[in-house]
């Protein structure tokens, strides 16, 4: 007698049959196994392609930019990053490092105009620029709006003016005008802040210009200015920022405690060597400002929107590349108007910056340039890249001189200067230089005013 496992006596005869229905159930528990390890190993397959589809639809989702222009066009939201963005209700973050820091969000910033007494509506300025009133002039009304706002990360820009004699009005959005344009009485303070998801990735910076002297930088809902005190404003500057992982955020995520200089570029835009400079910026983290001779706008369209988007300062290098000592009043403002109208139409946004061409100024043409609210900017090392036109020269008249504030001569229309800019550019940013805008580094430095001029700004 044999006796199974558990221990049933069977007889001898049934032995075969007996083994024979174990293999098979051993075979079919085999079998069994398998289909589950199989089904357990598509199953995990299925959640990590489902994940990394997740990622990248979320990614592609922020990276998509939807932009709320000078009309107030709403941007299409898909509701993608929002989803993948929301803590599940009932849950809570456990640490600040649960937040998105600012380098997984795509770059925003604002667009903002302000109405003049006697003026009317300027066109709109870049984020982080001047809107400034004529000298003499006052604004009695802002409007603003977002400039790249990520799709499906709902939110806008909300503003609120103290109207000089009416207090505090109510908060406006999306380009509405806050104040009052038909009226006579000047803004006395401003604030600003963002809303809904925007809120928790982007800070709003605002500074305003009062008694000739700009404030200190104000964000999310601060008051700007001094109100009941009879101070108007006289100017304004916006920035919107990506909040840092850890630590503060500042406007145009410049960090003041570090050096900056300003490259400029003067006589452009140019079919090749702009773009060159540009991809340059645009490799290192860096901005710089150019000058644009305003009949070579039109013919340069789609360098000059690059420029706007990599979030360069464009300028004003007058209409005819025309000296300011050589002309009458009425022709250099001409020329500057000119040329900003230009610049607006193609990129959308207008400058507020001019160069005296030669760097010659006068009493008369800076009276001209205060008059359409815009400083004289000038420079602290010129390279003469267009007498040399020497790669190795221009590069040894920037790197053996430069220090922090600096503001440098180049010009966009030799190679030289181009092959020279793709060395510049990275060993400034090696150097620990960090390349801004001219309107950039001036907002950490004093500011500027209508009808000054500019060579440098020191810390």
């Amino acid at each position: 007698m044999i006796k199974d496992n558990e221990n049933v006596e069977v007889p001898e005869e049934e032995d075969f049959e007996l083994q024979k229905l174990r293999e098979r159930r051993k075979r079919k528990a085999r079998r069994q196994s398998r289909r589950v390890r199989a089904f357990q190993r598509l199953v995990c397959i299925g959640v990590v392609m489902l994940c990394v589809g997740t990622v990248v639809l979320a990614t592609e989702t922020i990276r998509g930019k939807g932009i709320r222009g000078t009309a107030g066009r709403e941007s299409h939201r898909a509701g993608a990053v929002s989803a993948a963005m929301r803590v599940p209700e009932g849950e809570e973050r456990q640490t600040a490092e649960v937040k998105r820091p600012w380098v997984e969000v795509p770059e925003m910033g604002a667009l903002f105009g302000i109405h003049v007494q006697g003026k009317g509506w300027s066109n709109y300025f870049a984020d982080n620029a001047y809107g400034m009133a004529p000298v003499g002039g006052y604004i009695t009304a802002i409007r603003a709006t977002l400039h790249n706002q990520p799709v499906g990360m709902p939110g806008t820009i909300e503003y609120q003016v103290n109207l000089s004699g009416s207090g505090w009005l109510d908060w406006q959005t999306d380009a509405n005008e806050a104040g009052e344009a038909l009226g006579e009485m000047p803004l006395e303070a401003v604030c600003m802040r963002l809303t809904g998801e925007l809120a928790e990735h982007y800070d709003v910076f605002y500074s305003v210009l009062q008694a000739n002297a700009w404030t200190d930088w104000s964000k999310n809902g601060e008051e700007a200015g001094v109100s009941g005190a009879g101070l108007r404003v006289d100017g304004i500057r916006v920035s919107v920022a990506r909040k840092e992982k850890e630590g503060d955020s500042y406007a145009g995520e410049i960090d003041p405690s570090r050096p900056m200089v300003a490259l400029t570029y003067d006589d452009g835009p140019s079919k090749n060597t702009t773009p060159r400079i540009l991809a340059a910026l645009k490799a290192n983290g860096g901005r710089a400002t150019f000058f644009m001779v305003g009949n070579r706008v039109g013919k340069h369209g789609d360098v000059i929107r690059q420029m706007v988007a990599q979030g360069c300062e464009v300028a004003n290098h007058t209409y005819d590349h025309t000296l300011m000592t050589k002309v009458e009043p009425a022709e250099l403002e001409r020329q500057l108007e000119l040329t900003n109208q230009a610049v607006a139409d193609t990129g959308g946004v207008t400058p507020v910056l001019m160069r005296p061409c030669g760097g010659a100024t006068n009493d008369v043409g800076m009276g001209v340039a205060g008059a359409i609210s815009m400083p004289a900017v000038l420079w602290s090392i010129d390279t003469l890249d267009w007498k040399t036109k020497d790669a190795p020269t221009i590069i040894s008249a920037v790197l053996d001189h430069v220090k922090d504030g600096d503001i440098i001569l180049m010009h966009d229309l030799y190679e030289a200067t181009a092959d020279a800019s793709e060395v510049l550019i990275p060993e400034l940013v090696k150097r620990g230089y960090q390349l801004v805008t001219v309107s950039e580094l001036a907002s950490y430095r004093g500011g500027m005013t209508p009808g000054k001029s500019y060579y440098k700004f020191r810390p």
